[in-house]
């Protein structure tokens, strides 16, 4: 949360997205328990799994082993998530860290997290980077190392796009950087939501080019 939004919050509370009750959060406590939550789980095919992997058979569709999920994108979390994105509401990442923590059991420690990079024409329009902001909160909620391992080249907007679309803006959209801090590592990338799946499968696949023995993520909500 900035400065600025804090001393907003001193003197107008937010009020909770889904009881309207007056909160210092966006969801108070009891609605943030009411959102459904993603069973374990294959992120392609939904095929039931340990752990969030990936299953065998998608096994060789994908460079991610493993997309952990927290919930789905509608209701309360995609109004969440609106707010965080559009409306400048920062709190809003520390809030779905703390529920993304959660699920940081079923990743090894010695992963890093890495966030993806939002187009720096967004970062500019909203003043900051949503996603590095949900990957700091959830390093710090969940105690992990986190680095900047990816920086983003192009203005593309996957917004409203299909698959193939997506795949297709998304080429040569990120490049490497700190090749030392990549290699041989688990990196764990850190996204709001997961949609077709095309920007973390590409953000992973450069990642394993440039060294990264394993790369999984984790995502507040998937469509």
């Amino acid at each position: 949360m900035s400065i600025i939004e804090a001393a907003v919050r001193l003197f107008a509370p937010y009020e909770c997205l889904g009881c309207q009750a007056e909160d210092d959060r966006l969801l108070c406590a009891a609605c943030a328990e009411k959102l459904p939550r993603i069973p374990s789980r294959c992120y392609r095919c939904a095929a039931a799994t340990a752990g969030y992997a990936v299953c065998r058979e998608c096994g060789s569709q994908t460079p991610l082993c493993q997309v952990l999920v927290y919930t789905r994108y509608q209701k309360l979390a995609k109004d969440l998530i609106h707010r965080m994105k559009y409306e400048r509401a920062q709190a809003g990442a520390a809030e779905a860290a703390t529920l993304m923590a959660r699920l940081l059991a079923d990743v090894p420690d010695n992963a890093v997290l890495a966030h993806i990079p939002t187009a720096t024409s967004r970062v500019r329009q909203r003043g900051y980077d949503h996603a590095l902001l949900l990957a700091r909160a959830l390093a710090h909620s969940g105690n992990r190392e986190r680095a900047a391992l990816l920086a983003r080249v192009g203005q593309a907007h996957q917004v409203g796009s299909g698959r193939m679309e997506r795949v297709r803006q998304l080429h040569d959209a990120f490049r490497p950087m700190r090749a030392g801090a990549i290699q041989g590592r688990h990196v764990l990338l850190v996204d709001d939501v997961l949609t077709t799946g095309a920007t973390l499968e590409t953000a992973a696949r450069i990642l394993k080019q440039a060294g990264a023995e394993r790369v999984s993520a984790i995502v507040f909500a998937q469509a």
